[in-house]
């Protein structure tokens, strides 16, 4: 019996398994789109109203208390993503800040 066990176990000694250690995220390069819904979703998380949202050009703009923030996602050309977020008159000092860590929780980061 302990032959029959041993000889139904062996053929599984040859088959790998490659274990992804704990904590390791796989990540694949952001394309344009996700990282444009991405920001205008991040904006709109904070509370802004977007008031252009034009992927052709690549510019989010949304109001928030009187302030102004603009997104910009470029696309580059070894082909990641750039995305910036301005604003000019922003009152509240952490606000581009928090637009900042709901994108990338929205980008899985």
């Amino acid at each position: 019996m302990l032959i029959s066990i041993c000889a139904c176990l062996l053929p599984l000694a040859g088959c790998p398994y490659y274990a992804v250690p704990a904590g390791t995220v796989v990540t694949t390069p952001a394309s344009f789109d996700r990282s444009f819904a991405a920001a205008s979703g991040a904006m709109h998380d904070e509370g802004l109203v977007i008031t252009v949202q034009d992927p052709a050009s690549g510019n989010v703009v949304g109001t928030f208390d009187g302030s102004t923030v603009t997104a910009s996602v470029r696309q580059q050309a070894d082909g990641s993503v750039v995305v910036q977020f301005n604003s000019v008159d922003a009152r509240d000092p952490s606000l581009l800040n928090r637009i900042s860590r709901s994108y990338d929780r929205r980008m899985g980061r």
